[in-house]
């Protein structure tokens, strides 16, 4: 297998889009490495761009020590499945299987002994002799997952495989995923729209927006330790509360956040944690408050109004209307309904601080922070301005319109 390095890629597509912008990262060998981010964010254009299917605009691609800037996709010895791979229709799964090695000239006693293991670990020996259409969704995926296995690749490239099957078959699809790459030892990128997969499969995960790393950590630390509001809003479900146009005060010599006559306290370790008290705390300067639904205390504080209700994973959770606009979303005790009546604040040693903006937040990690002994790019996450002025620096300068005489 193989580890992979990018160092500065971006790429820009001939109608002006940027898809990628100055993306450089680090995946150790036998790692599994999510990506994850709103749709149109680059997640597919990053695999497409290491797989070589999309040339890179700048930069360079370092597939186990090569530098495999420009080198033809059959040279790279990478992998790729899609969601929704296609398998041809008219061959066996034995022959779908083994279809890249024998383009690849493989020998047929090699051919035979990769498709037979690979079947063997898939749990697809007793349907190798079937048409794809004799399978199951998560069957045909599973073949495709197999086809790649087979070339024992250096890189496996994985985008959204299992998005279009069902809760259950993306359980046991999961599942399988993960026992595969343990099993085979390999370096393994998984990029999916669904954040709780990757927290849940991943070593570390990669947040993308934009075409722009925010953040690289592990699923532990991107949850406690968002390295800005982006972050914060998109890892954890439901959503983190988020108030913006906040201010931080000092009231008896504790740290709390105000938001038109509403005091959080803040707890005395997370005021701790505040790296630049004097340009925050009694200058008016505005802050984004974030509140995990799950940290919000029942039955203390403010008075609040259930102004709906709604269920996800289980849980309840109740819409509590503060004042005015503001309102937040709480994990609720059961038989709590819309209409009643509620009391709640913020767990103080939970939370979140980020400037209004930057949107990078104010929080220094501390002693909870969950080291890694995996490589690391160092990503350091960038203001939003400082984001577009980037993009802005990459993007060609459109020659200027010759002036009609009049």
């Amino acid at each position: 297998m193989a580890n992979l390095v990018l160092k500065d890629v971006s790429k820009l597509y001939p109608s002006g889009a940027l898809a990628l912008c100055k993306v450089n990262l680090e995946v150790s060998d036998k790692e599994f490495i999510a990506v994850i981010g709103a749709e149109k964010s680059g997640k597919t254009t990053l695999l497409r761009v290491i797989a070589g299917l999309d040339d890179a605009t700048s930069g360079q691609i370092i597939i186990g020590g090569k530098d495999m800037t420009g080198v033809h996709p059959k040279d790279r010895d990478v992998a790729m499945i899609f969601r929704n791979d296609t398998l041809y229709p008219s061959i066996n799964v034995y022959e779908n299987m083994a279809y890249g090695l024998k383009i690849r000239k493989t020998p047929q006693v090699a051919v035979e002994q990769r498709v037979k293991a690979a079947a063997e670990i898939l749990g697809l020996t007793d349907v190798l002799t079937r048409k794809p259409k004799m399978l199951t969704a998560a069957q045909r995926q599973r073949v495709a997952l197999g086809r790649a296995i087979a070339r024992e690749p250096k890189l496996y490239l994985l985008d959204d495989p299992i998005a279009g099957l069902d809760d259950n078959l993306k359980a046991q699809m999961r599942s399988i995923i993960v026992s595969l790459q343990a099993r085979m030892e390999g370096t393994f990128i998984y990029a999916t729209k669904n954040v709780n997969e990757a927290l849940t499969m991943a070593t570390r995960v990669v947040v993308l927006r934009e075409g722009v790393i925010q953040q690289v950590d592990t699923p532990a630390n991107l949850y406690d330790y968002p390295a800005n509001a982006y972050v914060g809003l998109l890892v954890g479900s439901p959503a983190m509360n988020m108030i913006s146009g906040a201010t931080l005060k000092e009231v008896n010599g504790a740290l709390v956040a105000a938001y038109k006559g509403v005091n959080f306290a803040i707890s005395p370790e997370v005021a701790a944690r505040l790296e630049d008290k004097q340009a925050y705390v009694g200058t008016g300067r505005k802050v984004i408050v974030g509140i995990r639904p799950e940290d919000v205390v029942w039955g203390e504080g403010e008075d609040a109004a259930v102004t709906a209700t709604e269920e996800a994973d289980g849980r309840l959770y109740a819409e509590c209307q503060l004042s005015g606009d503001l309102s937040l979303l709480a994990l609720a005790p059961a038989g709590t309904a819309k209409g009643g009546a509620a009391k709640i604040k913020p767990d103080g040693a939970r939370i979140y601080l980020f400037d209004g903006q930057t949107r990078l937040t104010l929080l220094s990690r501390d002693g909870g922070y969950e080291q890694t002994s995996y490589s690391d790019a160092s990503v350091q996450p960038m203001a939003y301005e400082e984001e577009e002025q980037l993009k802005t620096s990459l993007k060609p300068v459109p020659p200027a319109k010759d002036k009609k005489r009049r």
